[in-house]
């Protein structure tokens, strides 16, 4: 496999909302009623809503966090040949700014200039890391609502989500400021009375820093936070949907004093700029969030300079609501873990397996609750779930609910494309769904919630584990006996019991199988981005 074939995919997973915002009625199997809008009223909307993007950029503006250049070096420039692409709206497709088509010589140069910058960098002391961490963590926190803006404009989650995935975000650079001063080697015990062992732990250098599009702002620091604590330095490469939010954490990362050349963006031409990273002996290790087959791509690449890689992929979440589980609090559950981001997460339920007992009960409690959120925009007040990302993601939603509906899954909600138009669908609940439909075993990305029945619960672990994923899961139970039962024999990296949002800065997130390696977050995050030194002092037993 060629380094350009291996990074040609990134393209393609690196491959829309209105100011008001409607409810979905429920629908029976045999019986399916809504009323379509009238098309002089969507246009009003979606005029209502174009207005608000100038303002919003506005702001931004103002802030002086509206970048559409790339950082090498610590100067923001534009592509060498001059070339740009569009970064649009996903809410109405208009284009919000103009960013540069980057390439190859763009991409060699902020490797340059990171290797330059590692340098001074790694030999700083970990306090002041751990100063400059904090100031920007500080940072973060102050233009949490410009930020949350601009999340929402170009990725088009609503603002309260938006909001919530800045502080989560600021939250790896505050920990792992903290965690730069804890970086402690070891003293070994010798073998030989005049020897001396010791264990030094050093930062691994250049990492190239590869990031997707659903959360544009805490996929960075979560790696980059670590990065830089253990004194790496990074050239990010962020999605082409979604490249301004990092722009702007970029920015603020200089305000706080972090060096030039610590951290640089390049975005663009993706397998020109991923050939670069893959080719480069400066580059030491990569980190990637995407999809299963470009994670494998880029391990393929990575071999050619036996390059360190941390890959967070895709998932395939089971939820298991178990008979004895309290089903207001499975229901709340499990709409948290599949419909935030309007179901566009790694982590998101893809299979809600309800035990026999309480299936029709859940069912009814579940789809009422679906039924109560609000398609919008994500500056609408009040909206639940904005647009999917663009229409690719559209039709892949459109294509799994064909196979299901043909193989005998029953629509109880939605199951088709909104009528606010452009990329927003409705929130759908499928009944009678089997392990082997296409959605039970791929990966949804969308606002689809498919119910499977189970006897017992060794049935249900085997269904769960009935996947290559393995990164998040979720059960509900009272019973604690079953509850450890059931987590030790579910093959995830993360599981969360009785609760449907578990993800956080102090623990580690990443999966098994082929859902990725390495962990982020927590103190196990900085050892994706340390080398261990052994140091051997002898001829210590004489003067």
């Amino acid at each position: 496999m060629t380094m350009m074939v291996a990074v040609r995919a990134i393209a393609a997973t690196t491959a829309r909302s209105v100011v008001r915002s409607t409810r979905l009625p429920l629908q029976s199997p045999s019986l399916y009623v809504f009323a379509q809008r009238k098309s002089h009223s969507h246009t009003l909307l979606i005029r209502q809503m174009s207005s608000e993007a100038p303002s919003v950029v506005t702001r931004l503006q103002s802030s002086g966090l509206f970048r559409s250049q790339g950082l090498i070096g610590g100067k923001w420039i534009d592509a060498y040949d001059g070339k740009t692409f569009k970064v649009h709206n996903p809410a109405n497709g208009e284009v919000i700014t103009n960013v540069p088509l980057m390439g190859k010589r763009e991409t060699d140069d902020a490797i340059s200039s990171a290797h330059d910058a590692f340098k001074s960098w790694s030999k700083l002391t970990a306090a002041d890391r751990s100063n400059r961490l904090r100031k920007w963590y500080e940072l973060l926190i102050a233009h949490k609502e410009e930020l949350g803006q601009l999340i929402t404009l170009e990725q088009g989650k609503p603002l309260k989500e938006a909001m919530g995935e800045v502080t989560y975000g600021a939250s790896f650079i505050e920990f792992f400021s903290e965690e730069a001063k804890r970086v402690y080697g070891d003293i070994i015990p010798p073998t030989l009375a005049d020897r001396r062992l010791f264990v030094l732990k050093q930062p691994v250098g250049v990492v190239g820093v590869i990031t997707p599009w659903n959360f544009p702002l805490a996929m960075i620091t979560r790696k980059v936070g670590p990065a830089l604590a253990c004194g790496c330095t990074v050239v990010i490469k962020p999605a082409e949907l979604t490249p301004l939010t990092a722009l702007a954490a970029a920015e603020l990362s200089l305000q706080a004093g972090i060096p030039a050349g610590v951290v640089n963006v390049v975005m663009g031409d993706a397998p020109a700029v991923g050939d670069a990273i893959l080719a480069s002996s400066q580059v030491r290790k990569i980190t990637f969030t995407g999809s299963t087959a470009v994670g494998k791509k880029l391990m393929a690449g990575a071999a050619g300079t036996v390059k360190r890689v941390s890959l967070e992929l895709g998932g395939n979440a089971p939820c298991i609501v178990f008979d004895d589980a309290d089903v207001d609090v499975a229901v709340k559950g499990a709409i948290a873990a599949k419909f935030r981001n309007t179901g566009q997460t790694c982590v998101c339920a893809n299979r809600i397996f309800v035990q026999e007992g309480i299936y029709e009960k859940f069912a009814d409690a579940f789809s009422k609750a679906v039924q109560s959120l609000q398609v919008g925009d994500g500056f609408g007040e009040g909206v639940s779930l904005g647009p999917l990302i663009n229409e690719a993601a559209v039709q892949k939603v459109e294509k799994f609910l064909q196979d299901a509906t043909t193989k005998g899954a029953k629509v109880l909600l939605g199951g088709k494309r909104h009528s606010l138009g452009m990329t927003f669908f409705e929130p759908t609940v499928l009944t009678d769904v089997k392990n082997d439909m296409l959605l039970s075993r791929e990966e949804i990305f969308g606002p689809v919630a498919p119910l499977l029945p189970f006897r017992t619960e060794e049935e249900a672990i085997a269904l769960a584990n009935d996947t290559n994923a393995g990164l998040a899961a979720y059960i509900f139970t009272n019973s604690i006996q079953r509850s450890w039962r059931v987590t030790e024999a579910l093959e995830y990296g993360l599981v969360g019991v009785n609760e449907g949002l578990i993800s956080t800065e102090v623990a580690p997130f990443g999966g098994v199988k082929q859902s990725g390696l390495g962990r982020e977050g927590s103190k196990y995050g900085l050892d994706e981005y340390l080398e261990l030194k052994y140091v051997c002092l002898g001829n210590m037993g004489s003067n």
